[in-house]
């Protein structure tokens, strides 16, 4: 069995994931209650930057984690972890 990175810190990214949940669910009472298109806004970037930490918390797991103990092993599955990794940050800057 694998064990996931971010196991040590599970309960802080459940957290940060309700608090992102929370403000999405803000932004659409706002919508709903035809709030000011600026404020609104100003909780998207909130809740845009919440997702991104979490992101970037998964990403540092991954990295000191998964990565690094495949890099131990070397060859082919270092190269896997490697590029995996690669992918995903790609994924996060395009994003």
């Amino acid at each position: 069995m694998n064990v996931i990175g971010y196991v040590d810190n599970k309960e802080a990214i459940l957290k940060r994931l309700k608090r992102a949940e929370g403000q999405v669910r803000g932004i659409q009472r706002m919508v709903g209650e035809d709030t000011y298109c600026i404020d609104i806004l100003t909780q998207v970037s909130a809740a845009t930057k919440a997702l991104e930490t979490v992101a970037l918390a998964l990403l540092d797991d991954h990295l000191t984690h998964c990565v690094a103990e495949a890099s131990a092993q070397g060859g082919a599955v270092a190269e896997e972890k490697i590029r995996e990794a690669s992918a995903a940050i790609a994924r996060l800057v395009r994003s």
